[in-house]
């Protein structure tokens, strides 16, 4: 264990007198905080892989299918449809029975659905199923930020949120090879590739049966047993000692003195059923619009651009084979941007960080719309997707802190749903703007929605550092 470790280990014994959550944020950084991140991070992973995937199927189905440009939106886009529904359901779901049990359904949901979309028969056939896999997806990624981050210590809370997100670039990278190497290989390796996505049906059980409840919703929940016995499996990890029971009964007490039982910080009963209405209370109505249309336009414009990349590639004269390695060398740079991101939002914040990676996303789509060359192509597709992975990042850090632990889900839900209309509207618009407009006027619409996420991220609150509020 490090000094820093050491000074944290050594505060949080000589202070015994502590609720649960405020154990968990003294705690260093430990084997099961690890375990946690890893074990949420490879669920993100799987997801960003099946997203990924379509990418390179569209491309392919275009030929193999004479599938029009419509057909090929609607396919790009159904998935966001359900993305939006499930995202927005999953997050109340996961106030009302909890984080874990939403995550692990929602993983062996789209893992069984996109196994499907292999035996695909038609277009129609695989619109359905695609919205099916787009319910499972959309519900699963606010739902594992939000665990994650209501286990995380405060002080590197953001880091740690920006690490779970870095396995988006582990799953996109992992799509990008099946789809260099599987899906040209023959007339069925696109079938080839989304039989692999069924993988995430059988990690369902490891995430149901291997991964904490979140402590903050067991105590909601009067389940302080549960809670009591998961915050100690966190603080043996750590070497931490626990509270003697003399001690934990005066921390309950004092607890109690400040918030009657059953009552939140803001004076609502704990079991008090979450809702949407909620989030537009006076108290978090500047946060949500905020929020949202950060939300918006970063899904806008990443899934515009990245979902179409491979085609819009193969448009402008590059072959197939050439196109999926191009957009396997771009997806590349996600990788130190998400590093870049985990290091700046803890000194500079998570408004800060969002708003520079967002301004850097715009100024990069310019540039690749731009590009006249295969090298100006590969450098400023590179750092669009550096920077806006970045983004992504921070966005995932700060969504969960915004909200109270009842309404912590649901507000994350909401926003990702709403984000995700963007991402059906994109993928539609994006054969028409091209021909309209060209793929410089493409990127210039853009350039545009991040610019406007951007400006919308300095109205965020800013927390770094702080506790969740309960």
């Amino acid at each position: 264990m490090d000094q820093s470790s050491e000074d944290t280990a050594n505060s949080a014994s000589a202070n015994p007198v502590l609720g649960r959550s405020q154990r968990l944020d003294r705690l260093p950084f430990s084997r099961q905080h690890g375990k946690l991140l890893v074990g949420s991070g490879i669920g993100w992973a799987l997801d960003a892989m099946d997203i990924g995937l379509v990418s390179f199927v569209l491309a392919a189905l275009a030929t193999q299918w004479s599938l029009s440009p419509g057909e090929l939106s609607a396919i790009a886009s159904i998935g966001f449809v359900g993305m939006a529904i499930g995202a927005s359901l999953g997050g109340l779901l996961a106030d009302r029975i909890g984080r874990r049990q939403v995550f692990a359904l929602t993983l062996l949901v789209y893992g069984l659905a996109t196994g499907a979309s292999a035996l695909a028969t038609g277009v129609g056939m695989l619109l359905m199923l695609r919205f099916l896999v787009g319910l499972g997806l959309g519900a699963e990624l606010p739902v594992a930020s939000t665990l994650v981050s209501e286990y995380a210590p405060a002080r590197i809370r953001g880091r740690v949120v920006v690490a779970l997100e870095a396995f988006w670039a582990l799953g996109w990278l992992a799509a990008a090879v099946i789809g260099y190497l599987v899906v040209p290989s023959s007339a069925d390796g696109w079938r080839w590739a989304f039989a692999l996505g069924v993988v995430p049906a059988a990690y369902a059980l490891v995430v149901r049966w291997g991964l904490p409840e979140s402590v903050r919703f067991l105590e909601r929940r009067g389940r302080d047993a549960d809670a009591e016995a998961a915050v100690r499996r966190f603080e043996s990890s750590a070497g931490v000692p626990a509270p003697s029971p003399i001690d934990q009964l005066a921390a309950v007490q004092v607890s109690a003195g400040q918030n009657p039982i059953g009552q939140g910080t803001n004076g609502q009963s704990a079991s008090a059923p979450p809702s949407w209405l909620a989030l537009w209370s006076p108290a978090y109505r500047r946060r949500t619009l905020a929020l949202w249309l950060t939300w918006f336009g970063t899904n806008f414009s990443y899934y515009g651009a990245f979902i179409w990349l491979p085609t819009l590639l193969v448009a402008s004269g590059f072959t197939l084979v050439k196109s999926f390695e191009f957009t396997l060398i771009i997806t590349l740079a996600q990788l130190p941007g998400y590093a870049l991101s985990a290091i700046l939002i803890e000194r500079w914040g998570r408004r800060p960080t969002l708003a520079l990676f967002l301004a850097g996303s715009a100024l990069s789509a310019v540039a690749f719309g731009l590009a006249g060359s295969v090298p100006a192509v590969l450098a400023t597709g590179m750092a669009l997707s550096f920077c806006n992975l970045g983004a992504w990042g921070a966005l995932y850090a700060v969504t969960p802190e915004v909200y109270p632990t009842q309404l912590r889900a649901t507000g994350a839900g909401s926003a990702a749903a709403f984000g995700r209309l963007a991402s059906i509207i994109a993928p539609l618009l994006v054969p028409l703007l091209s021909t309209t407009t060209g793929l410089t006027g493409l990127f210039a619409i853009f350039a545009l929605a991040f610019a406007i996420a951007a400006v919308a991220a300095l109205a965020l609150p800013e927390l770094r550092g702080r506790a969740l509020e309960d």
